[in-house]
């Protein structure tokens, strides 16, 4: 008589199943103005939606004025991101953190701009606030502050000219402090392909100012 061999019995251990990431405090925060908005309570809506506005403001400004280049009409972008976004919490999802979804109103915002105003010749103006510049302080030499803002005029000049998207994701994940994946979910692109843009970005911007360095 043939016999037959036994099934091996499944393994009792099934693999543990990662946790979810807690949501973020602006992202909790952003649901429960939502909940106010949809119950009606506007004023408490604004108030604690300004809380918000005093956290993120910083980091919006580097990004729209990046994007622009002017000061005043970054601040007004900026302004109109904040506005788009107390307005449209109702269409806010928690699956993605606030912070992703407010910067991809914000870029909308400044994206707005630079096609409204793409026909008029306009001048870059230097950036007020790059980390990567030389020290050069109120009380530094005239010698060190013109080499201050020459260095902020090569790097707002060395990220102008990179490709269009090597410079949305460089802007995003430098200046926005935002990670790879979040810059994913802002711009649709693949999270490989915006390493590879970020690392094309920083390769083509260390050669252009270490050859800027060099020159000097």
């Amino acid at each position: 008589m043939k016999r037959t061999r036994s099934a091996a019995a499944p393994s009792s251990t099934a693999a543990p199943v990662p946790s979810a990431a807690p949501p973020s405090p602006d992202t909790v925060t952003a649901s429960d103005i939502r909940a106010m908005v949809s119950r009606g309570e506007l004023s408490a809506a604004r108030e604690a939606f300004d809380y918000i506005v005093i956290r993120h403001q910083r980091r919006a400004s580097r990004i729209a004025l990046m994007y622009l280049r002017d000061t005043a009409e970054a601040d007004e972008a900026v302004q109109d991101a904040f506005v788009r976004a107390f307005t449209r919490l109702e269409t806010y999802r928690d699956e993605h953190p606030f912070e992703v979804w407010f910067t991809r109103i914000l870029v909308n915002a400044c994206v707005d701009r630079q096609r409204a105003r793409q026909r008029r010749a306009r001048r870059l103006v230097a950036l007020d606030d790059m980390s990567t510049e030389p020290a050069a302080g109120r009380s530094a030499s005239p010698e060190r502050r013109a080499t201050g803002l020459a260095w902020r005029e090569a790097v707002n000049a060395a990220v102008e000219r990179l490709p269009a998207r090597q410079r949305e994701v460089f802007v995003l994940c430098h200046l926005g402090d935002h990670t790879p994946r979040d810059v994913s979910m802002m711009t649709g692109m693949r999270e490989s392909t915006v390493r590879v843009h970020l690392f094309r970005a920083v390769h083509k911007l260390r050669a252009a100012l270490g050859a800027w360095r060099d020159l000097r």
